[in-house]
C-alpha cells in the first residue's frame, strides 16, 4: 500500500476534529472536487461534441441522442465498482488512478473526431467517456468518510456541486471554441482537457490522503442492497441527479433539434442551466442540514413538477423564451434536490441504527457503514435516470418530432417522487424508537435523526 495513509480517523470526536481533522478533511475535499470536476467534464464531452457534428457527419438527431445516452449508461454502471475502489486502494491512490484513466477516452476522442469516422466508433468512444461518471461515486464515498455527520450535508453538497460544475465548464469551453475557431474544430476542446487531466492526477498525488480505517465491508453492501431505504433513495435520486445529468447532456441538442438553433446559438445557452444547478447543490445540502432533507426534497419535486408544466406549455406554443425559463428552472431545482437527497442518506442509516437499539459511536459507525455502502448503488441508479431522459427524448423526437411527449412523462415521474417522499419520510416521523416516549416531539426523542 503505497502513498500517504492516516491510521486513526475519528471525525465525530470534537477534540480530534478541531485539532487536526477539519484541516485535513478540507484539504482532501478541495482536491477531490478538482479531480471530480475534470471527471464530470470528460463524462459530458459528448453533450459538446454533438454540437460540432454537422451534416457532414451523417448522424441524425436520434443517433446523437444515442451517443450521449451511451456515455450516460456506462457512467452510471461504473459507479458501483468505483465505490468499492476507495476502500480497496485508498481514496488518494484511487483518485490519482481514476484521473489518469480519463486520458483514455479523451485521447481516443481526439483521434477520431472528424467526418468519415464510423458511427460504431463514435459509440465506442462515447462509452469510454463513462469512466468520468465513475469518479463521482469514488469521490463521494471518500469524502463521506472524512467528515462528521453534522458536516456531511455541506461537504457532500460542495464536493458534488464542484464536480457537477464540470458539465457547464466543458460546455463553456465548447462555446468559446465554436465562437472563435468555428464548429469545425472539436479537437481544440479535447486538447484543453488532456493537460488538465494530468494536473488533476498530480495534485491528488501531492495533497490527498488515504484513510486506513476505511475498509470494504461486503456485509454492509449486502445489507444495503436488502435495505428498502437504499432503493427508495435511489428512486428519488433518479428524479434529482438523473434529471440534472440527463438534461445537461440533452439541452443543447434539444435546442438545435426542436428550436432550430445553430451550434453557436445552442452552445451559448447550453451551459447556463448546468452551471446554476451545480452552484446551488451545496445550498440544498445546507438547507437539508438545517430543515431536514425530506422537507427540502418534497418542495423541490413540487417545484420541478410546476417547471415541467411550463416547459410542456412552451413546447406546445413553440416559445423559446418560456421554454428556457422552465428548463433552466428544472436545472436549478434538480441541483437543489441533489444536495438534499444525498444528505438524507447518512441520516437515514444513522436512524436505522437507533431503531436497532444502537447508540453513540456504535450507531454512528453503523450509519457510516451502511451509508457508504449504499451511496455507490444509489448514485449508479440515479445516473441511469440520465439514460432514461435521453432515451425518452430520442423516442419523442423520432415519434412526434418534438420533446413534448418526453416532458409529459417526466412530469408524471416527479409526481410519483413527491408521493414517495411524503409517504415514506414525512407522513410520520421517519425514525420513531421503540420506546414509551411517544408524547414528546420527534426531535426530542432519543435516537431521532432528522432525515
Amino acid at each position: 500500500m503505497g502513498g500517504r495513509w492516516i491510521d486513526v480517523w475519528e471525525p465525530e470526536d470534537e477534540t480530534f476534529w478541531q485539532e487536526k481533522g477539519e484541516r485535513i478533511a478540507k484539504r482532501n475535499l478541495a482536491f477531490s472536487v478538482f479531480s471530480e470536476h475534470i471527471g464530470f467534464s470528460v463524462w459530458s464531452l459528448w453533450s459538446v461534441m454533438v454540437l460540432f457534428m454537422g451534416p457532414q457527419y451523417g448522424i441524425d438527431a436520434a443517433g446523437k441522442f444515442f451517443l450521449i445516452a451511451t456515455a450516460t449508461f456506462v457512467g452510471a454502471l461504473i459507479r458501483i465498482p468505483y465505490t468499492f475502489a476507495v476502500a480497496r486502494f485508498g481514496g488518494r491512490n484511487w483518485t490519482v488512478f481514476s484521473a489518469l484513466l480519463l486520458l483514455l477516452p479523451t485521447g481516443f476522442a481526439f483521434a477520431v473526431m472528424e467526418p468519415g469516422t464510423s458511427y460504431s466508433t463514435f459509440v465506442l468512444v462515447a462509452a469510454l467517456t463513462g469512466v468520468g461518471g465513475g469518479n463521482f461515486a469514488s469521490s463521494m464515498t471518500n469524502i463521506n468518510a472524512f467528515f462528521p455527520l453534522r458536516k456531511k450535508g455541506w461537504a457532500l453538497g460542495l464536493n458534488a456541486g464542484g464536480g457537477n460544475i464540470g458539465v457547464p465548464v466543458v460546455q463553456l469551453v465548447g462555446l468559446l471554441v465554436i465562437g472563435t475557431a468555428g464548429a469545425l474544430h472539436p479537437r481544440i476542446v479535447l486538447g484543453v482537457y488532456l493537460p488538465l487531466i494530468v494536473v488533476a492526477a498530480v495534485c491528488s498525488a501531492l495533497f490527498m490522503d488515504n484513510l486506513t480505517p476505511v475498509k470494504n465491508d461486503t456485509g454492509a453492501f449486502r445489507e444495503a442492497v436488502r435495505a428498502r431505504h437504499t432503493w427508495i433513495m435511489a428512486f428519488l435520486y433518479i428524479g434529482t441527479f438523473g434529471s440534472f445529468i440527463g438534461y445537461s447532456f440533452a439541452f443543447g441538442l434539444v435546442l438545435q433539434t426542436q428550436f432550430g438553433r445553430t451550434p453557436l446559438q445552442a452552445a451559448s445557452l447550453t451551459f447556463i442551466g448546468p452551471l446554476l444547478g451545480s452552484l446551488i447543490r451545496p445550498l440544498g445540502g445546507s438547507l437539508a442540514d438545517k430543515h431536514g432533507g425530506a422537507r427540502i426534497t418534497l418542495g423541490t419535486f413540487a417545484a420541478m413538477s410546476a417547471a415541467t408544466g411550463v416547459v410542456v406549455y412552451a413546447s406546445l406554443a413553440e416559445s423559446l423564451a418560456v421554454f428556457l425559463v422552465g428548463f433552466i428552472a428544472l436545472f436549478v431545482l434538480s441541483g437543489l434536490g441533489n444536495g438534499s437527497t444525498f444528505k438524507m442518506i447518512p441520516a437515514i442509516f444513522l436512524a436505522q441504527g437507533h431503531r436497532k437499539g444502537l447508540s453513540g459511536e456504535t450507531a454512528e459507525a453503523y450509519g457510516r457503514r451502511l451509508s457508504g455502502a449504499s451511496m455507490g448503488l444509489i448514485g449508479a441508479v440515479g445516473g441511469l435516470g440520465g439514460l432514461g431522459i435521453n432515451l425518452a427524448f430520442r423516442q419523442s423526437f423520432q415519434t412526434v418530432g418534438t420533446g413534448t411527449g418526453a416532458f409529459v412523462a417526466f412530469l408524471a415521474f416527479y409526481a410519483a417522487c413527491m408521493a414517495v417522499t411524503w409517504a415514506v419520510y414525512l407522513r410520520r416521523p421517519p425514525v420513531v424508537p421503540d420506546t414509551a416516549e411517544s408524547a414528546e416531539e420527534p426531535e426530542n426523542r432519543p435516537g431521532y435523526a432528522k432525515v
